[in-house]
């Protein structure tokens, strides 16, 4: 097994800017709750071999840190409070706050503690356990690999959409947390920069500092969840998520994710005031055609023109399907592309992890994901999960056969 006496992460900012636009509405509206995350992978791999390595550099991360430079950067965005990036700039990984086991040969990982420190683990520790994985299980994929087959997908490209008006196309990169490797990354999206003038961005800070981006994000189901237990009305939780949002970032970063408990469950929250205020919304889970028209219609019943908003996707993206939605819904909208792991991790020979970081609690209580693709949906709690269900006015017998992950005894 490949070992490593030098850290892989190498700075705070190496991570997706919506956890920094969580991370201060958290420090600003509620500092003392605390939440429960779980690593969860959805695919078949055996990871817990890898607990030792990763053990070993999630203490390296305690190191990290906000330097001046970035912190001159960070006060560049005006959403940014003084306050919040003081506080950041003394803010200190606390490994303490991370369970790691090898249970059963399955990689067990449990974050717990305060919501406003215990949100920036999330990302790197994925993208570490994806980088681990791929430098042992395919230690001969270079960068040049990498590089390589992406020109033979930007040629396909370009000569599907010769025809095609693509002046209205926007891509983003969101492959940090599945990536092969931070410089494949790097080097996909610096090739983007010079090769493909339809990438305006991405949700990496440290890669949008360094290679000139704009750094792009808005929220994560996270958010959402959290509030089904700091909401005193459960029913009401989603719409309390949505107004406290606004009131910390107003006209800025107002783009809402719609499938922390499914698409027709948010937009009965989503009302003419909401519609209004955000910007747009944006598509992770369920097929995407059948969203965005639903997305359409329900603007155009509120009597608001479809073609001033956006219409984010970012499930499970590639090159192919976002020509397709593309031609689907760019004359009627306005529409952006974030692409993830068929970007950071597209590489012939390397299949990639399907893995996530999910909250499971908050103040001590549970919490779900109920997606719009049931494979995705996820509790601790069935008699929480039939709760939601019931308050949102959900059948429950469409999510009855979801695995209800029971609590791993090592955490008990």
């Amino acid at each position: 097994m490949k070992q490593y006496n030098y850290p892989i992460l190498k700075t705070l900012l190496d991570t997706d800017v919506y956890k920094f636009y969580m991370q201060q509405a958290v420090f600003y509206h509620y500092k003392n709750v605390d939440v429960v995350a779980d690593f969860i992978c959805r695919g078949d791999n055996f990871l817990g071999c890898y607990s030792g390595v990763l053990s070993e550099q999630i203490k390296m991360m305690r190191h990290l840190y906000l330097n001046d430079e970035e912190y001159i950067y960070m006060k560049s965005f005006s959403f940014f409070k003084q306050e919040y990036l003081s506080w950041l700039k003394s803010f200190r990984y606390d490994v303490s706050q991370v369970t790691i086991n090898n249970y059963q040969g399955q990689l067990k990982i449990r974050i717990s503690g305060s919501w406003k420190e215990v949100i920036l683990w999330e990302v790197p520790i994925l993208a570490l356990i994806s980088e681990i994985f791929h430098a042992n299980c395919s230690p001969e994929i270079t960068t040049t690999s990498a590089i390589k087959h992406l020109h033979v997908k930007l040629k396909n490209f370009f000569n599907a959409t010769k025809s095609i008006d693509l002046s209205h196309l926007k891509i983003v990169d969101f492959g940090t947390r599945r990536r092969f490797s931070y410089q494949v990354q790097y080097s996909v999206i610096q090739t983007l920069k010079k090769e493909f003038p339809f990438l305006v961005g991405s949700s990496n800070y440290h890669i949008s500092r360094m290679l000139n981006l704009s750094p792009i994000g808005t929220q994560a189901h996270e958010w959402f969840q959290a509030h089904q237990q700091i909401s005193a009305d459960l029913k009401n939780s989603q719409i309390l998520a949505l107004q406290i949002w606004l009131c910390q970032y107003k006209n800025d970063l107002n783009i809402a994710l719609t499938d922390s408990i499914n698409m027709n469950s948010f937009l009965r929250d989503f009302n003419f005031y909401f519609t209004s205020s955000y910007k747009g919304i944006r598509h992770d889970s369920g097929d995407p055609v059948t969203w965005g028209e639903k997305a359409i219609k329900h603007y155009e019943n509120l009597g608001i023109d479809p073609r001033t908003k956006v219409l984010l996707f970012s499930d499970n993206l590639n090159f192919q399907k976002i020509i397709s939605l593309y031609q689907k819904f760019n004359r009627r909208t306005n529409v952006i592309f974030g692409i993830g792991t068929q970007l950071t991790c597209d590489i012939p020979y390397v299949k990639p992890l399907n893995i996530v970081i999910k909250l499971v609690k908050c103040n001590g209580k549970p919490v779900a994901k109920l997606s719009d693709s049931p494979g995705k949906t996820f509790c601790l709690s069935k008699k929480f999960l039939e709760k939601l269900c019931k308050e949102f006015n959900i059948p429950f017998k469409k999510y009855k056969d979801t695995k209800i992950d029971k609590e791993c005894s090592i955490y008990q």
